[in-house]
């Protein structure tokens, strides 16, 4: 199989943007963003429909953090603690909102995740914080959109401007995409704790909270 051959990956792309972004939802380390900007620089060349690509990854990103939100809103994330792998995503998860803080702000969901761990950060918050389920779905559809237009438009643009082979223009996306992805999280996430700040009913007190009377 060569993998620089566009024809390659022209449908396979189609398949891997909902797995990629689904999974990205409750496990960050999933480059979801790379398979995006792939889309948008293999639509450049020509061969994946632009549109689509942003329609698959606006969806896929909003059922996401659907999930995530329902998850812990319904407080069922207790869930994960069931299996090694899932205490592990649930931990993380944890340590995701200490880095990006614990707002549940619309303007928050919207934006948060464009820095790194940001999208499943405020999913869990908004969903601990008990957020309106329409409120949140409003602002996650919108935040979707932007999200996906952001990074396959950066494919896309990347690929129109320097006319390389697809596979080096998703290299270039990729790297600009990290660069403003990490001056947004310095400026955003100004805050870091060793600790969610936002603890689940139920859940035991994390490190140096003291208790009643202590």
């Amino acid at each position: 199989m060569d993998f620089g051959n566009p024809d390659t990956w022209s449908t396979a792309i189609y398949f891997w943007i909902i797995p990629a972004v689904l999974g990205d939802a409750i496990f960050p380390p999933i480059p979801s963003e790379m398979v995006l900007i792939t889309g948008g620089a293999l639509s450049a060349a020509g061969r994946a429909n632009l549109f689509l690509v942003g329609i698959l990854s606006a969806t896929a990103s909003w059922l996401g953090d659907m999930v995530v939100f329902q998850l812990f809103k319904r407080r069922l994330s207790h869930i994960l603690d069931r299996w090694t792998w899932g205490r592990k995503i649930h931990r993380g998860i944890h340590e995701a909102i200490a880095k990006a803080g614990r707002s549940s702000a619309y303007g928050t969901i919207i934006g948060a995740r464009f820095i790194p761990g940001g999208r499943l950060a405020t999913s869990a918050a908004a969903g601990i914080a008990d957020v309106s389920t329409r409120g949140f779905s409003l602002c996650a559809g919108l935040g979707a959109v932007l999200w996906a237009t952001w990074l396959v438009g950066l494919g896309y643009f990347t690929g129109s401007a320097t006319r390389l082979p697809f596979w080096a223009s998703s290299l270039i996306g990729v790297a600009v995409g990290l660069v403003i992805g990490a001056l947004v999280g310095l400026i955003v996430t100004r805050r870091r704790g060793d600790r969610s700040p936002v603890d689940e009913p139920g859940s035991a007190p994390g490190p140096g909270t003291q208790t009643p009377g202590a």
